[in-house]
């Protein structure tokens, strides 16, 4: 049976070493890779992350014929309770609780992880998954910072194994047909894209500093960030709008739609980002801009712009989420789920198609519901029989990669030209310094 499974999973890993954070990964050898994979054809799953967005994704998860969610970990222990109650509910089998997913990883029935933790874990996480040999379904953003995002594309090309990253959108079928459509002329040629996210997010206040909760292993939460003191408005979703953790609205939500217009301008690199913004709404312990303006232009004569209103839910062009492609012939409009539409130049709407499914935005945790499934099959499809996937890691770094860049321009005050062949900053030491972030020393990242 182990050889059966062997030849199904084809992505298996032989003879890597385990990287490691400081000794991160005890117990765990290049001998057990020759027993990493389970005794049937079914992929085993661990949960990394289940509070919320994870919860979900197990969820979706479990009802997938391929796949079997056996770990659930997560650092609250409460989240893991209500997620294991939920996983065991629709597979009939209660996952095993490993709080620490370092522990999880050791485990040779373990096949892939599933991470929907914070930000500042996505590289990380996902680095040590790889080099343990295990495949990975890697919520957006891809990185906390472009530094971990060019590791990650480093660890999937040293470790081989599957990473996909979660803009889902990448799978819907309409949104598929939509850009099949818009290369192929039925706007012409396509040369800007216009991105937005609207919501009416509140006032976080100021936050108290008070003991951590019983519930909550604060030291393992904040992992390679350098460490902060436990304050009373941070855990669980407000850890968005602080850099030591999050990325701001910009790679919260821009990232889905960015990679949109990336995608229908087929570009990858830009030569100029430059963004304005801050904090206008609310005087409060929010760092990120609620309020943001990114421009991307690239060297095939196309730009493209994300615009977020973190604190002003008034929908643009009827939506609260989407992108609009411009082209010399008329324009496509996307509003977020599995649907498109098209006008020629006076606005006259020529095309609409649309879907059963229904998206929402609002929603935090499961806002494109079912759709989600298209996704995630297209991942375990990757694992058992080397399907393409739709997002893989390289695509996902290009398009997170762009919002980031907006990051760096906003915090340092400059425009940023780039090598349109790597995306890296020239000639600007203090934008270049936010390529990089610092770590908790021991927790450093490595391949």
């Amino acid at each position: 049976m182990e050889n059966n499974r062997r030849a199904f999973i084809k992505k298996a890993m032989t003879g890597a070493a385990a990287v490691s954070f400081g000794g991160i990964l005890p117990g765990f050898s290049a001998k057990s890779y020759n027993g990493i994979f389970g005794a049937n054809d079914r992929i085993n799953i661990a949960m990394m992350g289940v509070n919320s967005r994870g919860k979900a994704l197990a969820n979706t998860f479990a009802k997938q014929e391929k796949a079997k969610i056996i770990y659930v970990c997560d650092v609250d222990s409460n989240a893991e309770a209500a997620c294991s109650d939920s996983i065991e509910k629709v597979q009939n089998s209660r996952p095993v609780a490993i709080p620490d997913f370092r522990k999880a990883l050791e485990k040779k029935d373990l096949d892939a992880i599933v991470i929907a933790a914070p930000d500042h874990w996505h590289a990380p996480a996902a680095i040590l998954a790889s080099a343990a040999g295990k495949h990975v379904y890697l919520e957006k953003p891809c990185s906390h910072n472009p530094n971990e995002g060019e590791m990650l594309v480093a660890a999937a090309a040293k470790y081989k194994n599957v990473i996909q990253m979660g803009n889902q959108r990448r799978s819907f079928p309409n949104i598929i047909a939509g850009i099949t459509e818009l290369k192929a002329g039925i706007i012409g040629r396509p040369y800007f894209a216009k991105t937005w996210y609207t919501n009416n997010r509140l006032s976080i206040g100021r936050g108290k500093e008070v003991a951590v909760p019983s519930w909550l292993n604060y030291d393992l939460w904040q992992g390679p960030a350098p460490r902060k003191p436990f304050k009373d408005n941070l855990i669980h979703y407000n850890w968005h709008w602080f850099w030591n953790w999050g990325t701001g609205e910009s790679l919260n939500n821009g990232t889905h739609f960015v990679d949109l217009a990336r995608w229908g301008l087929g570009v990858d690199y830009p030569v100029r980002v430059c963004s304005s913004g801050g904090r206008y709404r609310y005087t409060d312990d929010w760092e990120t801009p609620d309020t943001q303006v990114i421009t991307m232009e690239f060297n095939n004569n196309t730009s493209m712009t994300w615009e977020g209103l973190s604190c002003n839910g008034r929908p643009i062009e009827g939506s609260g989420v989407g992108v609009i492609f411009s082209g010399d012939e008329g324009s496509m409009k996307m509003d977020g789920g599995d649907s498109y539409s098209v006008f020629d130049l006076k606005g006259k709407l020529i095309k609409e198609v649309n879907s059963k499914t229904s998206i929402d935005a609002s929603n935090l945790s499961n806002p494109s519901g079912g759709l989600d499934s298209v996704h995630i099959r297209n991942f375990l499809d990757g694992i058992s029989n080397g399907a393409k996937l739709n997002a893989d890691i390289l695509s996902g770094h290009k398009s997170t990669l762009l919002v980031q860049l907006g990051n760096i321009a906003l915090r340092s005050g400059n425009t940023l030209n780039l090598d349109a062949s790597t995306g890296h900053i020239k000639n600007d030491p203090v934008s270049e310094k936010l390529w990089r972030r610092e770590y908790q020393p021991g927790w450093e990242p490595k391949i």
